[in-house]
């Protein structure tokens, strides 16, 4: 995971927020990371972060198995076409049965895939390469909304 996070840090325009233990934010957040596109270095009021590292199970959010030791999953805003092109689902069909403990696949995100997320727990040699490609592209994705909201100003 940390080559991807790393991957990210890169881009132009990346903000990180990875809270840490006894920080300001919910500990609930502390140990993940939210990546948001802001070439200013705030957090954009009316968007949400295009990907997130999570490390732990959140209240609603269990079918992945984050507990466990050694496990967190990356999850990607793809959008709906871009959904459907990777698992040939419409995001807001109802859910088809998915084993969300698999490691090193692409799945559709637990809780938030009508909104055309993904998710992958424990990238690896199989999921890597598309999820950089993802990656990407959802950050792109995100500086042109944030271009189209500011008029072309940036």
């Amino acid at each position: 995971m940390e080559h991807l996070l790393r991957t990210v840090r890169a881009f132009d325009g990346v903000l990180e927020l990875a809270p840490a233990e006894g920080s300001a934010f919910p500990e609930i957040a502390w140990g993940d990371h939210f990546f948001y596109y802001a070439p200013d270095g705030r957090v954009p009021r009316r968007e949400q972060p295009y990907a997130t590292c999570v490390t732990k199970d959140y209240p609603g959010d269990t079918r992945s198995g984050l507990d466990a030791p050694d496990r967190s999953r990356l999850n990607i805003r793809v959008g709906r076409a871009e959904f459907t092109a990777l698992t040939g689902e419409d995001p807001r069909a109802e859910p088809l049965p998915r084993d969300h403990t698999a490691t090193d696949t692409l799945l559709p995100h637990p809780v938030y895939r009508a909104r055309g997320w993904v998710a992958i727990t424990n990238p690896g040699e199989r999921t890597t390469a598309t999820a950089v490609r993802l990656l990407r592209a959802a950050h792109e994705a995100a500086a042109e909304r944030a271009h189209r909201r500011d008029g072309g100003r940036r």
